[in-house]
C-alpha cells in the first residue's frame, strides 16, 4: 500500500494540551481523549481538511540522465521527495538500484508504458497490500546463471518474506538485441521471439494466477570497451532501451505490473568505477530490486465508473510532476503537460541533462525551472503547503495585475455604467413589439 500507517491522536497537543479536544464529557459519545487513531500520511500530525499530495517523479530510460541514468542513482532524489509528498508516483528506472533498492511505503512503483497510460487518463492505479509475483527466466539463460537467479529469489522469500510464488523458463532463447539509435542518441533493441515471452506470462497468470510479473532475459556480453564509459559514470546505459521494451510488451498485453533485470555474465573488477554504477557490481544478479518493487507494485485499472469506486489514484490527483530539463517529450510527460483539468505544476531540473532535446520552451510547455533537485523539492514543499514558490525568491512577487472583464458577446467592460448599459441592451434585446421574447426559454426546456 502506499500510505504509512501512524498512530497518533486526532490533533496536535500543545502545551500538554489538544487545543481542539472538546471535554470528555461534552457530549455522552465523545472519544476518550487518549483513544487513539489510525491515520495514513507522511506527517506526524496530518492534516485531515486537505487531499493527500501525489507528485511523479520521471527520468526516462537509456538516454544518459546525468542523474538516474545509471544504476538507481536517482535513488536518492526519491527517498527524499517521499519525505516530503504524501504519495510518490515513480517508475523501475528511478526506484531500481540492481542488489539495492530501499523500501517506501507512501511511492508507487509504476511501470513505464503503464506510466503514460495513466497519464493519458486511461489507466488508474490501484494500491495493494501485496501481489502475486511470477518469474520468467529466458531458456537462453546457462545453467549456472540460472541458479544463481532462483538462488536470488529463494533469498528473498526467505529474508524479506517476498511473495514470488512460481517461475518457469520461456520455450524458446528470446535473444535480446541491443543498439544505440543514431537519431535520437538512446539505447533501444528488441527480442526475436516476444511470442515466447508472451507465451511464459500467459501461462503464469492462467495457472499460477499471478499479477505481477518479473522477467529475466540473457543479454549478450558486451566488450569491456564498450561499457567502460558507463562504468566511469558517463555515456548511456546500453542495456535499459531494450529492457524498456520487454516490460512494456508484457503490460501492453496483460495490463498487470512487470519489470525486468538482465542476466549477465560477471565483469572483471576495475579498480576505477564510478559510485553511481556500484550497484551492478555487488551481486550476481540485478534480481532483488524488480521483486521488492513488484511486491507491491499497485494495479492497473481501466479509467471507469468501478476504478473510481475502488478509490484508485488516477491522473486528475498528480499535483507536480518532475522531469529533467531536456527529458519533456515523453507522452506521460505530454498528457501532464497538456491536461486541462487539475494541471499538475511541471518542474524541471536543468542539472539532469540527457542525450534528449525536449526541453519545455522546444516544446511549449509551462514548466518550472530550477537548478538541481535541492531546489525542485523545496518548490514541491511549498507547493504542497499551498504557497507561491516564487515568494520564496528575491523580488520575484511583482505588483498585482487588473484584467478586464470580457462578456460573452466579446466586448470589455470596465465600469458599473457600462455594466448596467449592457444589460439594458440585453433586455430589449429581448422584447418584440413591446413585449417580452420568451422563445428561449421554450427552447431551453428541450436541453
Amino acid at each position: 500500500g502506499m500510505a504509512l500507517l501512524r498512530y497518533s491522536r486526532p490533533f496536535p497537543s500543545f502545551a500538554g494540551r489538544n487545543v481542539f479536544r472538546r471535554s470528555h464529557h461534552s457530549h455522552p459519545k465523545s472519544r476518550p481523549p487518549n483513544q487513539l487513531q489510525i491515520s495514513c500520511s507522511n506527517s506526524e500530525y496530518p492534516n485531515k481538511f486537505k487531499r493527500a499530495y501525489t507528485s511523479v517523479m520521471i527520468v526516462p530510460t537509456g538516454v544518459g540522465a546525468s542523474i538516474g541514468g545509471f544504476a538507481g542513482d536517482a535513488l536518492p532524489v526519491a527517498r527524499t521527495l517521499a519525505s516530503v509528498v504524501d504519495c510518490l508516483i515513480s517508475h523501475p528506472n528511478v526506484l531500481n538500484a540492481a542488489m539495492l533498492y530501499w523500501p517506501m511505503p507512501n511511492v508507487l512503483y509504476v511501470e513505464g508504458h503503464a506510466l503514460d497510460q495513466f497519464a493519458e487518463g486511461l489507466w488508474a492505479l490501484q494500491p495493494v497490500h501485496q501481489n502475486k509475483v511470477g518469474l520468467v527466466l529466458d531458456a537462453g539463460i546457462e545453467e549456472e546463471l540460472r541458479i544463481r537467479h532462483l538462488q536470488v529469489v529463494d533469498a528473498t522469500r526467505a529474508s524479506l518474506g517476498l511473495p514470488v510464488v512460481e517461475y518457469i523458463v520461456t520455450d524458446a532463447p528470446l535473444q535480446v538485441e541491443k543498439w544505440v539509435d543514431t537519431k535520437s542518441g538512446q539505447s533501444t533493441g528488441r527480442i526475436k521471439h516476444p511470442d515466447s515471452l508472451l507465451r511464459a506470462v500467459q501461462t503464469l497468470v492462467e495457472r499460477s494466477l499471478v499479477n505481477a510479473i518479473a522477467v529475466v532475459a540473457r543479454f549478450p556480453d558486451d566488450d569491456i570497451e564498450d561499457i567502460d564509459d558507463y562504468r566511469q559514470g558517463m555515456g548511456i546505459d546500453l542495456l535499459a532501451g531494450v529492457e524498456a521494451v520487454i516490460s512494456h510488451l508484457v503490460v501492453k498485453e496483460f495490463r498487470i505490473p512487470c519489470a525486468h533485470a538482465p542476466a549477465l555474465s560477471p565483469p572483471p573488477l576495475t579498480m576505477s568505477l564510478c559510485p553511481k554504477s556500484a550497484a551492478e557490481e555487488i551481486g550476481y544478479t540485478f534480481l532483488p530490486c524488480v521483486l521488492a518493487g513488484l511486491s507491491n507494485a499497485p494495479q492497473y485499472l481501466v479509467k471507469n465508473s468501478e476504478s473510481l469506486e475502488k478509490g484508485c489514484i488516477l491522473a486528475n490527483d498528480v499535483d507536480s510532476v518532475l522531469l529533467p530539463i531536456d527529458a519533456c517529450g515523453g507522452d506521460g510527460a505530454l498528457a501532464f503537460a497538456r491536461s486541462k483539468r487539475n494541471k499538475p505544476l511541471i518542474i524541471t531540473v536543468e542539472e539532469n541533462e540527457t542525450v534528449l532535446n525536449d526541453t519545455p520552451d522546444k516544446l511549449g510547455i509551462e514548466a518550472v525551472k530550477v537548478s538541481n533537485y535541492w531546489e525542485a523539492i523545496g518548490v514541491i514543499a511549498a507547493h504542497k503547503a499551498g504557497i507561491d514558490p516564487n515568494s520564496l525568491r528575491r523580488n520575484r512577487i511583482n505588483n498585482i495585475q487588473r484584467t478586464s472583464f470580457v462578456p460573452s458577446n466579446g466586448y470589455a467592460v470596465s465600469s458599473s455604467r457600462s455594466f448596467a448599459s449592457l444589460r439594458n441592451l440585453q433586455t430589449r434585446s429581448m422584447c418584440v413589439g413591446g413585449r417580452m421574447n420568451l422563445s428561449f426559454l421554450v427552447k431551453g426546456r428541450d436541453k
